[in-house]
């Protein structure tokens, strides 16, 4: 088996994406639109620390799994 990222890797990764975001919208709708009102009433400073947070959880996540 081959290590590191090539073209597949990358295209199975954006599949899996898009799996995990279009779960919500797909089994539960409304809970969906409601959160997303939330989310808009969020300040930018939350959403900035949100955004960072995600980030450093992510780059956690590769750094631990490679």
């Amino acid at each position: 088996m081959e290590t590191g990222l090539n073209s597949t890797t990358f295209w199975l990764a954006m599949a899996l994406v898009l799996l995990v975001e279009g779960f919500m919208p797909f089994v539960s709708p409304a809970t969906w639109r409601q959160t997303f009102t939330q989310i808009l009433k969020l300040t930018d400073g939350q959403l900035r620390f949100f955004g960072l947070a995600s980030l450093m959880l992510g780059l956690m996540l590769i750094w631990w799994l490679m």
